[in-house]
């Protein structure tokens, strides 16, 4: 039990300063900003097929955003997530982070290894995810409003600023700029539980296979695992994502279609059966591959070089 107990002292000594901390959210923040700048274009097309159905395929989507509103528009709202999704990121990872070191913790005190069993990596993620919650709902909320707002002088918002004035000027900030939020939160649970579990499951498989430490592991091998853990999250949050970004989209007052979240649930499976919650899933799934290599590595490597 003294060997327990100072090696539990340790553990503290070594993970709970705020030098730790900080350097998993600066980390966050730098791979949220390579999510940005490598996903946007994706993502617009992705928001334009699950709110409308004007468009075929998402190669017909892309085209008609091309002709139509220039390359720059695939890059429509962008300051609020490049701000608000490097915030996100580094949330996400630093509440990560915490949550494996308090299980790390616990588990050192209950006499067993210190390593997280897949039931608590996933438990963490899900952690970083509803704690992301609370600045991804309304960020993304006003880059859906952007992205999918008419073209030229029918615009309805002059820019994230303005959106955020007028999304809380209709219901307040709890029902107008967080309108969505419930469904929110089980995507971001859902999806940071799979996303956080499928990587650093394959991280161990690598780390068992070759036997060599998690630092050992090469840059192209992190930004691969990184992409398949993206694959993965989308695939096991998208019908979630689906909804959020039509009730994001939905109309106020008179205009409004969607009472709830189990409303909009219900007239998509009428509208459209099954298939109406994977409507974008293609370019998602293409996107999802760069844009989550791009951020594990970039996480990963500053992690490194931050010691």
């Amino acid at each position: 039990m003294a060997d327990a107990s100072e090696e539990v002292e340790k553990y503290e000594a070594e993970n709970s300063s705020w030098a730790r901390t900080a350097k998993d959210l600066f980390a966050g923040a730098a791979g949220g900003v390579a999510q940005v700048l490598l996903g946007q274009p994706f993502d617009i097309v992705k928001v334009r097929l699950q709110t409308s159905t004007k468009y075929p395929s998402a190669v017909s989507c892309a085209t008609s955003i091309f002709q139509n509103e220039g390359p720059l528009a695939f890059y429509k709202g962008t300051l609020t997530p490049l701000i608000g999704i490097g915030a996100c990121v580094s949330v996400q990872f630093g509440a990560f982070h915490y949550a494996r070191r308090a299980f790390e913790e616990r588990n050192l005190k209950a006499n067993k290894p210190a390593g997280l069993s897949y039931g608590q990596y996933y438990l963490a993620g899900a952690f970083a995810g509803l704690t992301n919650s609370v600045l991804s709902g309304p960020i993304e909320h006003v880059r859906i409003r952007l992205q999918t707002q008419p073209h030229g002088k029918d615009r309805l918002y002059s820019g994230p600023l303005d959106c955020i004035r007028k999304l809380s000027a209709h219901e307040g900030v709890l029902r107008g700029l967080y309108r969505g939020q419930a469904v929110t939160l089980y995507r971001e649970a859902q999806a940071y539980g799979v996303w956080f579990l499928t990587f650093e499951y394959l991280m161990a498989r690598d780390m068992e296979r070759n036997n060599v430490q998690r630092k050992d592991i090469s840059s192209p091998k992190v930004a691969f695992y990184g992409g398949l853990a993206g694959e993965a999250l989308w695939i096991a949050s998208y019908p979630f994502d689906v909804i959020k970004s039509k009730m994001q989209s939905d109309g106020f007052g008179t205009e409004q279609k969607y009472k709830s979240m189990r409303d909009c649930f219900a007239q998509t499976y009428r509208v459209a059966g099954w298939r109406g919650f994977w409507a974008g899933i293609g370019p998602t799934l293409v996107r999802a591959m760069p844009v989550s290599a791009g951020t594990f590595a970039v996480v990963e490597l500053t992690m490194r070089a931050l010691g």
